[in-house]
């Protein structure tokens, strides 16, 4: 303790030397921290190598591959939450086992046929090589009506939040747009030529459920030039035969379609459904085409997914080589079948699961199962259920009123190259 004012002087003076030293030492400790917080965006490096692992190799050709549709979702990432505000979809980040309900898409779907190699035309299902069902997805027609209701982006969204929409209006997709050369679309090859009839055995009232067929997504792309080059005619050369002819395929029915996923209150009770009702043809022009292509006004399915690590059952199977089913990322293969054991009792997980997200949709190779569930109006709106059906039944009352030109144009398919006779009833 200092006795003299020397001594005070020197103490005061090295206390406040010690002070000044001690200050920029705590505020280094306090800066320590940030120095090192970099540290915590490792996930979202590991986030960029696990995109760029996904995007490897997609710039070298231009073409539809299983990898493509994930990149693809990222272009339409907009429009995608658009729907999902509106629409109805309650939906989780795709994590976990993340389970969406309600109308995860609608669209228009189209069916087509093609006669058998060196047939000009087909006359009966025996002479059909394929059968393809195309979705073109849309988004809900509230959304594009709301759109063009507003002048500016403020009172749009407003006039959008007041409106009051009216029930199954989800499941309605926005009007066609005619002329375009770019939509997104996925084309099914359906296994046995001809869909599962509802009514087998029964009343139409869910009885044909018996009734299944497989159908395979073989092509996910957006060009309309493409995918009618691909219905198109056909020339191969073979050893044996020389050059053999196949004829294009011919448009047999057109309509709207949704898919929903119903609520429940465990995963082995979820069910995904899609329903259909047609605009062409009209009920008094359906003929031995649609009847013989299994196709009515109006039905509905049970959609499952396989899983592509399960092995293949049943001597019925139709789909692709095991080498290109679908290529499901990790997340994906646990989230929905639990592989590892954490859903079912094999190591892949479960054999079958219903279309959980979306997304299960978006890649080429996917094999799908089909299970009939209802026909007519009644039987389509009790499998969307909550005014799903009769909505759809009456937006394509007024569709049907298009002549077959625009439906043509829809798909900006040349009458020339793919005909569309069978909207007619007639075999071509």
């Amino acid at each position: 303790m200092p006795t003299t004012r020397r001594q005070a002087a020197q103490h005061n003076d090295t206390a406040k030397q010690t002070e000044a030293q001690a200050k920029p030492a705590s505020r280094g400790r306090r800066n320590s921290p940030k120095k090192n917080s970099p540290v915590k965006e490792d996930p979202a490096i590991v986030g960029q190598k696990r995109k760029a692992d996904e995007n490897e190799g997609a710039e070298e050709e231009k073409q539809v591959n299983t990898e493509q549709p994930p990149q693809k979702k990222s272009k339409t990432e907009d429009n995608s939450k658009e729907e999902e505000n509106h629409d109805g979809v309650v939906e989780e980040p795709a994590t976990g086992s993340s389970y969406q309900t309600g109308t995860i898409e609608r669209g228009h779907i189209y069916f087509f046929y093609r006669p058998r190699v060196e047939l000009e035309e087909a006359h009966a299902l025996d002479d059909v090589q394929r059968f393809y069902m195309l979705l073109v997805p849309r988004p809900p027609s509230f959304s594009t009506t709301s759109e063009q209701s507003g002048e500016d982006g403020t009172k749009q969204e407003e006039n959008s939040d007041m409106k009051v929409l009216s029930p199954g209006a989800d499941a309605v997709p926005a009007p066609e747009t005619t002329d375009e050369q770019k939509k997104h679309f996925r084309l099914l090859v359906v296994g046995k030529k001809s869909l599962p009839d509802p009514e087998a055995g029964g009343s139409g009232k869910g009885s044909g459920r018996n009734q299944v067929f497989w159908a395979t997504i073989t092509t996910i792309g957006e060009d309309l030039i493409k995918l009618q080059e691909g219905l198109g005619e056909k020339e191969d050369e073979t050893k044996t035969r020389g050059t053999r002819h196949q004829g294009p395929a011919r448009l047999a029915a057109r309509g709207a379609y949704a898919i929903v996923n119903t609520e429940a209150a465990t995963p082995s009770k979820r069910e995904t459904h899609l329903g259909y009702h047609l605009s062409h043809p009209p009920p008094d022009e359906f003929g031995d085409v649609q009847a013989a292509l299994g196709i009515h006004i109006a039905s509905s399915f049970v959609l499952q997914v396989k899983n592509p690590l399960a092995p293949p059952t049943g001597a019925g199977r139709v789909g692709l080589p095991s080498g290109r089913t679908a290529d499901y990322p990790e997340e994906l293969l646990h989230g929905v079948f639990g592989k590892g054991g954490e859903r079912g009792r094999e190591s892949f997980g479960l054999r079958f699961a219903s279309v959980e997200r979306r997304e299960l949709l978006d890649y080429e190779g996917v094999e799908l199962l089909f299970i009939a569930a209802r026909s007519g109006d009644e039987g389509l709106e009790t499998s969307l259920g909550e005014g799903r059906g009769t909505a759809l039944t009456e937006t394509e009352e007024k569709e049907g009123r298009e002549t077959i030109e625009q439906v043509l144009k829809e798909l900006a398919i040349d009458s020339e190259k793919i005909p569309a006779d069978p909207l007619e009833g007639q075999w071509a």
